[in-house]
């Protein structure tokens, strides 16, 4: 186990399952299963859930399609999720050798809060791509954590692969968390789901809220006009989307500040939350070149360094500063924090030169 800058707040159970095992079925050794009276009559691949809850249903699935299930009293391989099963009914699995992972590992400097057998905390910074995709191909977090992890990787889905449970902007820096196999992947994912977690963001952005702190509760979804953007939606169109601020600094005139260092905790985690929120509410974020284009020119009271670094800042200025979740494995309540990138403290450095008056 590796650990560094973590601090444990409590310890609180959140595991996929109480029963101790391994995080991952051995390759190519069959698992003798037993249904019992509470599989009778159930579908093949959720009294598997039962049975394995180190794997995902969707995974499971994949295996039955897979002849990965074999019934052990006349030797047919079961290839039907919707396969009934009767108690006393027994079959065997047998775990294919994982596939190389599409992505290839890449020896990419990453900066590591947290390591263990089963998850990954990494501090991203500005500029780094989450995952593969149409013009990034290469040069991800995810080729720098195949490279790093290895044969750590017990697989993500059948792939040696990582488990990327949640992402920030590629010009987001900040914490995020990565599951190394199926079992810390569905745990993690959990969370997620029910927003069991804590993420907290620091945002500097254009003016400052009227209230010191407050809720943006607004719906999102893709712009019709631009598809790279998003935007707020009324009526039960979009997705929920629920953002809590809270003003840490104010840069400027206490009137009429310049802008402000904004703490941003997510209730719920859409894509550019953040980012569209603040817009939403008149307080874009400084450099943001999607949602804040051509404000810097609009705004009075900045010294001429400060807005000559914000306009070659090259990223919108926010930061995943503290990242909170239960060890899907453990059940240990794991707590992280990073501070501010070296060009965001240089940020806030120009912008508390701002005159305030």
């Amino acid at each position: 186990m590796i650990r560094s800058g973590m601090t444990t707040l409590s310890e609180k159970p959140f595991c996929v399952t109480d029963k101790p095992m391994t995080n991952e079925i051995p390759e190519n050794e069959p698992r003798i299963i037993a249904f019992d009276e509470a599989d009778d009559n159930a579908r093949l691949d959720k009294a598997l859930v039962r049975h394995c809850p180190e794997l995902s249903r969707t995974r499971l699935q994949s295996l039955i399609a897979e002849g990965a299930i074999k019934r052990i009293a006349d030797g047919s391989v079961l290839t039907n999720a919707k396969h009934k099963v009767k108690a006393g009914d027994e079959i065997s699995l047998i775990m294919p050798a994982l596939k190389p992972a599409l992505p290839q590992g890449e020896d990419i400097p990453l900066d590591i809060p947290y390591e263990d057998d089963d998850l990954i905390v990494i501090n991203k910074p500005a500029g780094l791509v989450v995952h593969p995709g149409n013009g990034n191909e290469t040069g991800t977090l995810v080729n720098a954590l195949i490279a790093h992890c290895g044969d750590s990787l017990s697989g993500v889905g059948g792939e040696a692969r990582p488990g990327i449970v949640h992402r920030i902007d590629k010009d987001t820096s900040g914490l995020l968390v990565v599951a190394k196999h199926d079992r810390a992947h569905q745990g993690l994912a959990a969370q997620f789901a029910a927003h069991d977690l804590t993420r907290a963001y620091l945002a500097f952005v254009w003016g400052a809220p009227s209230m010191p702190k407050g809720t943006v509760d607004a719906r999102i979804a893709r712009s019709q006009h631009n598809r790279t953007k998003m935007t707020i939606v009324k009526g039960e169109t979009g997705r929920h989307a629920v953002t809590h601020y809270a003003i840490q600094k104010r840069y400027g005139p206490p009137h009429e500040p310049v802008a402000s260092l904004v703490e941003c905790r997510l209730e719920t985690g859409r894509t550019h939350q953040i980012r569209v929120h603040m817009t939403h509410i008149g307080h874009p974020l400084i450099a943001d070149a999607v949602y804040g284009r051509g404000l810097l020119k609009k705004r009075k009271g900045l010294t001429e360094d400060a807005a000559d670094y914000i306009a070659d800042l090259g990223r919108q200025a926010l930061h995943a500063a503290e990242l909170g979740f239960v060890h899907p494995i453990s059940g240990e309540t794991l707590h992280f924090s990073a501070p501010l990138p070296t060009e965001l403290a240089q940020l806030a450095t120009y912008l508390a030169a701002t005159p305030v008056s």
